[in-house]
């Protein structure tokens, strides 16, 4: 994995603190977001955490164009603030999932293991304030084209979205639409591809941006490097 933040300081302390887990290997530093696609090139790594602020590229615009690859990295946003526009826009560009910088370490361990193997990091109670921000700033505009999003998915496909915006797992959903694990994953991969999406946390998004009311609760390897 790399990590991009302005502050040695933070960069040093995260390069200690995660370099000391046995199944995660940093291949790389950066201090600015313009750095970003450069050190992509020359370490191929699985996950970016990335600072959303930064002084020249900063990490929203760095996260949107490293998505943007065929073979992009998963990207955890580092940041201090819960939910703010950055932290929503990073995540409607398909980030994972974001960690806050005084998240106790053994947290950022995990959050990075997590988006390594796939699963989006959002706690049940960032996801609620996430989704009121989405609902605050929501537009006619903007519900009309998610709502005819949502329509375009087979009955199956649309229950598993809305159930993804409730923030349930995969066992939560397939024990709640009485189907297998593998049946939900299949739903999973063929919303994204459908919806041209890159994770859940955007069906998640998707689907409170057509109606808050349909999502109401949370959502959540191999070595990395």
């Amino acid at each position: 994995m790399i990590i991009v933040d302005d502050d040695p300081l933070v960069r040093a302390g995260l390069t200690f603190m995660l370099g000391g887990a046995d199944d995660i290997e940093i291949v790389g530093e950066a201090a600015d977001g313009a750095e970003v696609p450069a050190l992509i090139e020359r370490t191929a790594p699985d996950v970016v955490l990335m600072d959303i602020r930064m002084p020249r590229v900063d990490g929203l615009t760095a996260t949107e164009t490293l998505r943007r690859r065929q073979d992009a990295p998963e990207v955890l946003v580092l940041t201090t603030f819960h939910a703010d526009e950055q932290v929503l826009r990073a995540m409607r560009a398909g980030a994972a999932g974001f960690v806050l910088k005084d998240t106790p370490p053994a947290e950022i361990v995990t959050a990075v293991r997590c988006v390594a193997a796939g699963d989006p990091v959002l706690s049940p109670a960032v996801t609620r304030q996430l989704m009121t921000h989405v609902a605050g700033a929501n537009t006619g505009a903007r519900r009309d084209t998610a709502a005819n999003r949502l329509d375009s998915l087979a009955e199956r496909e649309r229950e598993v979205a809305l159930a993804v915006g409730r923030g349930q797992s995969n066992a939560e959903i397939a024990a709640g639409l009485y189907m297998s694990i593998p049946t939900v994953k299949a739903h999973v991969s063929r919303i994204l591809a459908k919806l041209g999406l890159n994770n859940r946390v955007q069906i998640a998004l998707l689907v409170h941006d057509a109606d808050p009311a349909m999502g109401e609760d949370g959502a959540r390897g191999g070595d990395v490097r």
